[in-house]
């Protein structure tokens, strides 16, 4: 059941759990919204094409999603000030893909994704100020500013990273579906495990791989892929040979979502999540969709595609503005009080970013803890660390 977040929620400073699942309290009246031609089918019936929703979930996800847009703007312009540096790879266009999955499943599940990870740490119970803080190194981050960009992660909450490598989440998130089978005593429902990759690995071996493995195996597995159109800079239709990336898994079923729709995506995630959890095997998911940086902060993005063709996904497709355009048709909140959120988080996630840029490094000594375990699975320091010069190193 997830909690309801009004303005000035802990999205910003306190650890915060938001359980998926598909709903809200019902604090309003039921809403029916139908989205005729969301679902593509593979070697399966589709979703009915439409969704049970009300005025404080829209709202929920319109909170959240828009956060995740600022965040990510936020962090766009702090890597153009040098304060983050690195890696970084943004999710501005997709955030529908996240906060659907997040509504459609549970805590309890797994969730593994790609090195474009820092709003899946929004949905699954991190803050903004400390994603902001661990992507700019500081001790209050994440992960102790050690972490960096693409290795957010949450044990807590089931979320898994995070991975630095293209496509390597994916065998990892098989082994999480195999463990939910494990631990769950026969005849019962299980836990389910996503994996979410790019258009860009889908045709990895790892992952041929892995699908083999959970259809022999029957694993409560779904390979989520996330079709930004784009692998780094090469379109799929140069890519790939097989373009319908939800038909990979041969004969394991699939279903194409539109992946800008955040209802569509929730309702999709929820129906693989069903087939997946009662022993049926895995399931392809292709969440079509579109990002609007490049593939990381190194790529202006413009290369490839023109400037046109990213305007026009922002004035037809984008998520944000089909949630507003939900809750103003289908409520009655007007359009100065979805604008008066907009400025409330817009200011919170500035002064996050503030709070983040004001914490402190993590000190010399985190750089080697973790690294040497005794026998008792307890921290020790290494015997020899090298550093720049001899006076400083230790163990020499």
């Amino acid at each position: 059941m997830m909690k309801i977040m009004m303005r000035g929620s802990n999205f910003f400073t306190k650890d915060s759990v938001r359980g998926g699942g598909g709903s809200l309290r019902k604090m309003s009246s039921t809403i029916k919204i139908e989205f005729p031609g969301a679902f593509v089918g593979h070697r399966c019936e589709t979703p009915v094409a439409e969704a049970e929703t009300n005025k404080d979930e829209l709202m929920e996800y319109f909170r959240l999603m828009y956060t995740m847009r600022r965040m990510e703007i936020t962090c766009d312009n702090e890597y153009k000030a040098r304060n983050i540096r690195g890696f970084c790879h943004l999710y501005d266009g997709q955030e529908a893909i996240g906060m659907g999955i997040h509504s459609g499943l549970s805590l309890e599940d797994s969730w593994i994704t790609s090195y474009r990870c820092h709003c899946i740490k929004l949905a699954r119970g991190g803050t903004v100020e400390s994603i902001l803080a661990e992507l700019m190194g500081k001790a209050t981050g994440a992960t102790g500013g050690k972490g960096g960009s693409m290795h957010f992660y949450s044990k807590k909450n089931n979320f898994f990273g995070g991975q630095g490598i293209v496509g390597a989440q994916v065998p990892v998130g098989a082994g999480l579906a195999f463990a939910n089978k494990y631990k769950t005593p026969p005849g019962q429902p299980m836990p389910v495990a996503i994996a979410c990759y790019g258009d860009g690995a889908a045709n990895q071996g790892q992952i041929w791989e892995s699908a083999n493995m959970a259809a022999l195996w029957k694993l409560p597995m779904l390979f989520g892929i996330e079709n930004n159109q784009y692998g780094m800079g090469t379109s799929i239709s140069r890519s790939s040979s097989n373009n319908e990336y939800y038909t990979m898994g041969n004969m394991i079923p699939g279903l194409k979502i539109d992946g800008m729709n955040v209802l569509s995506v929730r309702e999709g995630v929820k129906f693989a999540k069903n087939f997946a959890a009662t022993g049926n095997g895995p399931m392809y998911l292709e969440f079509s969709t579109y990002r609007y940086h490049g593939h990381s902060m190194s790529d202006p993005g413009t290369t490839y595609r023109n400037r046109d063709e990213i305007s026009n996904v922002r004035a037809t497709r984008d998520p944000i503005e089909h949630i507003k355009k939900l809750i103003l048709d289908y409520t009655a909140v007007k359009d100065d009080e979805l604008k008066a959120i907009e400025k409330d988080i817009r200011a919170e996630v500035a002064a996050a970013c503030d709070r983040a840029k004001s914490a402190q490094p993590p000190p010399l000594s985190e750089l080697t803890k973790y690294v040497y375990l005794d026998e008792n699975c307890k921290d020790v320091q290494p015997p020899y660390i090298r550093f720049a010069t001899i006076d400083a190193s230790v163990g020499y």
